[in-house]
């Protein structure tokens, strides 16, 4: 499931690409898609981490079954986003999908994330959108008191007062999952938010979750119709686009 758009993103050859917070992997191997581009997933669970390269692995020998001599790189690593292992100006692009929620010290954060990126960089930064957050916080005590879980919900203006005046310039925004939103409101009223869908003894969440599935798997029109329509509605994510001011 992709989050961020990377039509919005000005992708060029040659440029190297961080997805932090990068879980599994789906915004890594989408990042590695575009042709001679340096892509690195960092996250701080290891266990995600040996998910992501299994799944890129396999989302790479697809890709060379087409392409011949494919340029681009990836790589994993074991990172804290309060500590970046990365020199000052390392990367044209950087990923923060579903991050910012879950972080103590997001100032800490942003400030990394500001040092690794070069001037002129690009910044694709997503979150839980407000008013869906917030009916799941209303709902269950439960979804934002599990170790690991969201401790914060940002509105928009909040977060661009954070991160505008590290010296970034606002791009533009969008939201996202639309279709995912009721699901989780579903999850949370059931009082099982952050249990295993294959562990659910409600056949109502099971099928639901059947449907995100096929959507993702299938991707039809008519449920891309149908969340397009609902996104500025009920979108579960917020996506916000920025570049940082530079030479």
């Amino acid at each position: 499931m992709i989050t961020i758009d990377f039509n919005r993103l000005d992708l060029k050859s040659g440029y190297k690409i961080l997805d932090i917070g990068c879980g599994e992997g789906r915004h890594t191997a989408k990042a590695w898609e575009f042709e001679n581009t340096f892509c690195v997933g960092a996250d701080m669970c290891y266990k995600d981490l040996v998910a992501a390269k299994e799944k890129i692995e396999i989302h790479e020998d697809f890709i060379n079954i087409y392409l011949e001599n494919y340029a681009s790189q990836w790589v994993l690593c074991n990172s804290d986003i309060n500590l970046l292992p990365f020199a000052e100006n390392t990367f044209d692009v950087i990923i923060c999908s579903e991050v910012m929620e879950h972080i103590h010290q997001e100032q800490k954060a942003l400030e990394e994330l500001t040092r690794v990126l070069k001037p002129k960089g690009q910044l694709a930064l997503s979150v839980p959108r407000y008013l869906p957050e917030k009916i799941c916080w209303k709902l269950s005590k439960e979804y934002c008191n599990t170790e690991g879980g969201h401790i914060r919900i940002y509105k928009k203006k909040e977060l661009l007062e954070k991160v505008i005046p590290l010296g970034f310039k606002f791009q533009g925004s969008h939201y996202a999952h639309s279709l995912h939103t009721p699901f989780w409101w579903l999850k949370c009223l059931m009082g099982c938010p952050n249990q295993s869908v294959s562990n659910s003894n409600f056949n109502l969440i099971n099928l639901y979750h059947k449907l995100l599935v096929w959507d993702i798997m299938k991707n039809p029109f008519i449920t891309r119709f149908i969340e397009k329509l609902l996104n500025p509605i009920i979108g579960k994510s917020l996506v916000l686009y920025f570049i940082k001011n530079g030479y």
